[in-house]
């Protein structure tokens, strides 16, 4: 699915943001294709509550793109041993990776990244080569080797350690409002329109 992104915001009848001036948006007068999103997540059974705001941010980005929200339980093999324990979850989501997945490795160690910058991962991945963007929220001691070797970006949503169920909220609440952005146009993302302004 490739949907043309930017128009002028004056012929949508909306009045730019202030802010330090117009750039030119990335996506002018082109095509993003919009990826499948899969989201890995390693840890124990979810919240009913952090599932039913899952499930809702999952109804409202099938609008734009495919989203496959898989579950990893946390020690599959009930290993004693905290590596032993980290590699078997290392090995369960790399099971599940493709060859040509675009992996984005969420981790207190990653790159800072901000909603505009978000929006640009999401936009770029479709020029990537890629059949799926795949994003994985680690267990509690983190990510094994092989995924932190596979990984095409590692990524941090905070500078405060969050649980696996609040970061995966977050991440479903950002890829919702990007996606706004990049495959749609809403009045309600003004804040992060003007920062990729169309002229």
């Amino acid at each position: 699915m490739a949907i043309s992104f930017c128009t002028s915001l004056h012929t949508k009848g909306l009045t730019p943001l202030p802010g330090p001036g117009p750039r030119q948006c990335k996506y002018t007068g082109q095509s993003v294709r919009a990826l499948p999103i899969r989201i890995l997540t390693v840890g124990k059974k979810r919240s009913r509550g952090a599932q039913l705001v899952v499930d809702e941010y999952i109804a409202k980005l099938k609008h734009y793109c495919s989203v496959d929200d898989v579950q990893i339980r946390s020690n599959p093999r009930n290993a004693h041993d905290l590596r032993a324990q980290v590699d078997d979850e290392d090995s369960a989501i790399m099971n599940l990776i493709r060859p040509d997945d675009w992996v984005v490795m969420l981790d207190e160690n990653g790159q800072d990244i901000g909603s505009e910058q978000m929006a640009e991962l999401v936009g770029d991945a479709g020029n990537t080569g890629a059949s799926r963007l795949s994003f994985c929220i680690g267990g509690p001691y983190g990510h094994g080797q092989q995924l932190r070797e596979r990984a095409n970006l590692s990524i941090r949503l905070s500078t405060l350690v969050l649980n696996h169920q609040i970061a995966l909220l977050v991440l479903m609440e950002q890829l919702y409002r990007v996606s706004n952005v990049v495959w749609g146009l809403s009045r309600g993302w003004l804040w992060i329109l003007d920062a990729f302004s169309c002229s």
